[in-house]
């Protein structure tokens, strides 16, 4: 069975803002090697829509690095699911529109052959977190305070325990936190 996982960067002060951490070829790398063991990312439409405006055309941005460029090439082949109930269309590759039951087609994929299913979004993760959808976690936290604060998980009604399962230090001393769910 598929194992849905999230992803995210936050702030030492738990802002989950994309504009406040490091961004440099090392965390590109991680997160290049990390789709390496996924192969569907369902996307909220903000989230969505922020990735679609940049990765489809990353090789015409001069200013990409091969770390940049290799991280494109993985995002642009997986599988995209768009959860959605106002977006009408997508562009990128591999890009589809989802405006069914959420927790249905979640237990749909995880029955399919394949690899891992990521989350990519605040709001979706949150939800699917406060539904126990969520199979594992990657907190990576970045050593900075951020002042632009977007709070994640904010829908939760009850505790959610985690299991530590591992910890690496980046070089930029960005700290990845991997955990199940217990």
């Amino acid at each position: 069975m598929r194992k849905v996982i999230f992803a995210i960067n936050l702030t030492i002060n738990g802002s989950a803002n994309h504009t406040s951490g490091i961004v440099d070829d090392e965390l590109h790398d991680f997160y290049a090697d990390w789709f390496d063991n996924v192969d569907v990312i369902l996307f909220g439409r903000k989230t969505y829509q922020l990735m679609e405006s940049f990765w489809p055309i990353a090789h015409e941005d001069s200013r990409s690095t091969k770390s940049i460029l290799r991280f494109s090439d993985k995002i642009n082949t997986v599988s995209k699911i768009v959860l959605s109930k106002t977006l009408t269309e997508v562009d990128w590759d591999k890009s589809q529109i989802f405006k069914g039951n959420i927790k249905d087609e979640i237990s749909r994929l995880k029955k399919e052959k394949g690899k891992s299913i990521s989350i990519g979004g605040l709001s979706l993760a949150s939800y699917l977190t406060s539904q126990g959808l969520i199979d594992e976690y990657w907190f990576l936290v970045h050593p900075i305070f951020s002042d632009n604060i977007k709070n994640l998980f904010q829908n939760l009604i009850k505790p959610v325990q985690l299991k530590l399962i591992d910890i690496q230090k980046l070089k930029s001393g960005v700290v990845v936190s991997h955990y199940h769910k217990l």
